[in-house]
């Protein structure tokens, strides 16, 4: 049975495969993984790449240039270029990871450099560190990553309490970035920007107005340039007005609402105002509603100008628009000469107050006036002032008018009726005066006045031979002794009257006789007495009783 065992196959070992990994793996892949982390790291640590663009690179230097945010560093320059255009340059710089946020659609750029402007003396700090590029967060949510570096400084960051607004204006004005706007000389703002419109021909500026004084700014606020001194010479007379000591060395703008106009309510940002080249000019702006007349002067308007004051009586009610006014238009039918267009504006509300509708009837005005031209009112040039010449219409009745007034009209304007004043009148009146003279018959004058001339000289003959006689008076011997002997006459006289002094002899003795006098007309007062009542006792005795009375004889 061993026979039919098959026989023992020989032992095979088994091999089991590894499956775990070496540890010396370890080492490598650590490594690679920190790297990677560090890569990762360096990545976020690099930040948000930007591109700048501007003008000049002046000052900006790739890998030094820093970009600050109040005053800490949240960035630097890492590669100054020229744009693809070659017009500008492009600057590539880093912005931290933490400031990122900041990267809106309103954020600004500037360099921040030594400057030298209106508001003085900046950026002094950086002669020593370097020019560096100051960074404005915005307030905006949509994110940015190209932006324009400014060339200058904005006046205001966007989220300034206060108001911004813009105006227009005329080409020739002299406003630029920076200059200050006022209030009664007191600075309240900022011009932030500038631009020149040329297809409309005007200048566009931005204007920041700081709170609390943007409450000033009203519907009736109205806005002019302040040139520093303003000295005007027209027919009012001399006026000085001095701004600032900034707007004096600058200028600037300044505002303000017009008297006895009301405040009216706030305006809402970025409202557009109109921008005045005087104050004069502003106010005139507030009459928005006015009449327009045609004066046709037929002597000169040499002195009279544009914004010349038109006046009733002292009281200004008007302003010369346009002088001259289509000067070579067709004059009125009737009119004997060539007359000068001088176009007015009559404006009711200088001398008017708003009705319940806020508007003036303009109809209602001119129908007065009309009647006012019917009963004698008439418009003249006078002399405003005699330094300057400037002249200014006057408005007054005419009472002494020849014929009716009749109304005209030229180039769709009403006529205002006109009458020669001022140099005029007296030129007329000279005139008048002259052909009066020419009218004198002169010979005759000439004849009586010879007449007189020729008494004159026989009287001033006897004046001389009367003058004559009274030197010879006067060269008499006798006439010269009369002195002395009136004076020795007079020292006679002192002497008698010295013997009449209450302390002399004769004195005393003229007292006694009037006492003795006196006495003695006393006593012949009872004789006078008895006399008077009794005639007869001066022959018959006096007899008691009273005096018989007559009787007819007894039969």
């Amino acid at each position: 049975m061993s026979e039919d065992r098959p026989a023992a196959l020989p032992h095979k070992a088994k091999r089991r495969r590894q499956r775990r990994i070496s540890p010396i793996w370890i080492v490598p892949i650590v490594a690679v993984l920190i790297g990677l982390w560090l890569a990762y790291d360096n990545y976020l640590q690099r930040g948000t790449q930007i591109t700048l663009v501007m003008d000049n690179a002046e000052g900006i230097e790739a890998g030094s240039t820093l970009i600050k945010t109040r005053n800490v560093e949240i960035g630097r320059v890492e590669r100054v270029g020229l744009s693809d255009d070659l017009r500008s340059t492009e600057i590539v710089a880093r912005i931290s990871p933490d400031a990122e946020r900041m990267l809106v659609d309103d954020t600004r750029f500037w360099v921040v450099k030594p400057r030298i402007g209106r508001e003085g003396i900046s950026g002094l700090g950086t002669v020593l560190s370097g020019a560096y590029i100051q960074l404005q967060p915005g307030s905006s949510d949509a994110p940015r990553r190209e932006f324009e570096v400014l060339d200058q400084p904005p006046v205001a960051s966007q989220d300034a309490e206060g108001i911004r607004i813009n105006l227009l204006s005329q080409l020739g004005n002299s406003l630029r970035l920076g200059d200050p706007v006022t209030y009664q000389g007191y600075t309240v703002g900022r011009v932030e920007a500038t631009e020149f419109d040329a297809d409309n021909r005007q200048m566009r500026q931005r204007l920041f107005i700081e709170s609390p004084y943007d409450v000033l700014v009203t519907e009736s606020t109205r806005f002019w340039s302040a040139s520093g001194i303003d000295l005007r010479l027209d027919s009012e007379g001399v006026r000085v007005n001095v701004e600032s000591f900034e707007a004096l060395l600058g200028g600037g703008v300044t505002f303000g609402v017009p008297e006895d106009v009301p405040l009216g309510p706030r305006v809402a940002p970025d409202t557009t105002f109109s921008l005045y080249p005087d104050e004069d000019s502003a106010l005139q702006g507030s009459f928005n509603r006015y009449l327009e007349y045609v004066m046709l002067i037929d002597g000169t308007v040499r002195g009279l100008s544009r914004g010349a004051p038109v006046e009733f009586r002292g009281v200004r009610i008007g302003t010369v628009a346009s002088v001259p006014w289509n000067f070579s238009a067709t004059q009125p039918e009737g009119r004997q000469g060539f007359a000068i267009p001088v176009l007015v504006r009559i404006e009711p509300q200088r001398i008017a107050n708003d009705d319940d509708d806020g508007r003036f009837d303009l109809d209602e005005w001119e129908a007065r006036f009309e009647r006012l031209f019917d009963i004698g009112l008439r418009a003249s040039l006078k002399n405003g002032n005699l330094l300057t010449g400037a002249m200014f219409v006057d408005l007054n009745f005419q009472r002494d008018l020849e014929g009716e007034y009749v109304a005209e009209v030229f180039e769709e304007r009403r006529v205002f009726p006109t009458t020669s004043g001022g140099f005029a009148q007296i030129e007329a009146q000279v005139t008048n005066l002259l052909d009066k003279l020419n009218n004198l018959e002169i010979e005759p004058i000439l004849s009586g006045l010879d007449r007189n001339l020729a008494q004159s000289e026989a009287m001033l003959d006897e004046v001389r031979e009367l003058t004559a006689t009274f030197q010879s008076i006067a060269d008499d011997p006798a006439t010269r002794e009369m002195p002395d002997n009136l004076n020795r006459s007079l020292i006679e006289l002192r002497e008698t009257l010295s013997g009449l002094s209450p302390e002399s002899d004769a004195y005393r003795e003229l007292t006694g006789a009037m006492q003795r006098l006196e006495r003695l007309m006393r006593d012949l007062q009872p004789a006078a007495r008895t006399i008077s009542e009794q005639p007869s006792a001066l022959i018959f005795d006096r007899r008691g009783g009273d005096d018989p009375e007559p009787r007819a004889p007894r039969d």
